[in-house]
């Protein structure tokens, strides 16, 4: 059961009331946005909530327990601070949301109905459409390390170590040609496949500061290119700087062969397989194994 706020409770009991919804967004860089759907801008909290930005919400279902309360946010385009190559670019990808109903003549008269976090956001001509995830999804994500082969450390982080900003793990160069999902660059020397699922962060044009995984890197005849598994969510052109970085596949052979790091490797890379769990021993054999494993 909410409790209302005492001047909320009585604004509702007089029959006549003045509310609208804020939806404020939190961005994973620390960036607040704020709307709302009244038609001023409303301030509380530190946070400007700007008026018809599109926002609309669908019906909230909320239950007791640990059930994951969803529900959808719907919008048309049509705010600055909202819009498609942002979407995009991933910029509001599992940002922290929080839904207000707020009387708008008196802001201080409010009630946080639903707090939460964006899941998949898909958008077509103008518009877009968000999951929002209530708090409890967090508890079906897995935590905690696996017992596997592969190392479970992001490469350069510090678990792991290595020391990406050095001229044997990073190159600085310049596009040169650009496809769909491809880049071919000028001054980047690493050899094929070096940069395969690394990155690479644009320093100059409209993604200037923005990085991107690198699906496969490929050098032969002088020339890098690197394919990437999903269309660039904002322009590259000829030109524009970028910088790109060494990557991994987590295997214990790459550790110790590129990156002569094996004494932090995070995975375990001498647990015995399927083979040698299903062996069972044969009389007789002096291995006892018989030729199982």
């Amino acid at each position: 059961m909410r409790i209302l706020p005492a001047g909320l409770q009585a604004h509702l009991d007089s029959g006549t009331t003045t509310l609208c919804h804020c939806w404020r967004v939190t961005l994973k860089s620390g960036e607040r946005l704020g709307f709302t759907d009244h038609d001023s801008v409303l301030v509380f909290d530190g946070t400007s909530f700007e008026a018809s930005a599109g926002f609309t919400g669908s019906e909230i279902e909320t239950s007791l327990g640990l059930a994951i309360d969803n529900l959808e946010v719907r919008g048309a385009l049509q705010s600055a601070r909202l819009d498609e190559a942002r979407l995009k670019a991933g910029d509001f990808d599992h940002a922290a949301i929080e839904i207000w109903r707020v009387n708008w003549q008196n802001a201080a008269m409010r009630l946080l109905l639903h707090k939460g976090h964006l899941g998949e956001v898909t958008f077509g001509a103008g518009a877009f459409e968000a999951e929002l995830r209530g708090l409890a999804h967090l508890m079906n994500q897995p935590k905690g390390r696996i017992y596997q082969f592969g190392c479970d450390a992001l490469l350069g982080d510090g678990r792991c170590g290595v020391n990406l900003n050095t001229v044997a793990f990073q190159a600085s160069g310049t596009v040169a040609s650009v496809g769909a999902a491809t880049l071919t660059l000028n001054g980047i020397g690493f050899a094929d496949d070096w940069a395969t699922r690394g990155t690479i962060a644009f320093t100059s044009g409209a993604g200037t500061g923005r990085s991107l995984p690198v699906k496969r890197h490929r050098f032969s005849g002088g020339i890098t290119q690197l394919d990437f598994a999903v269309n660039f969510p904002f322009a590259v052109a000829p030109g524009n700087s970028v910088t790109v970085r060494a990557g991994c596949d987590k295997q214990f052979a790459t550790c110790k062969n590129k990156f002569a790091n094996t004494v932090n490797f995070r995975g375990f890379p001498h647990m015995p397989g399927t083979d040698f769990v299903m062996a069972y021993p044969v009389p007789g054999d002096a291995t006892n194994n018989g030729g199982k494993r």
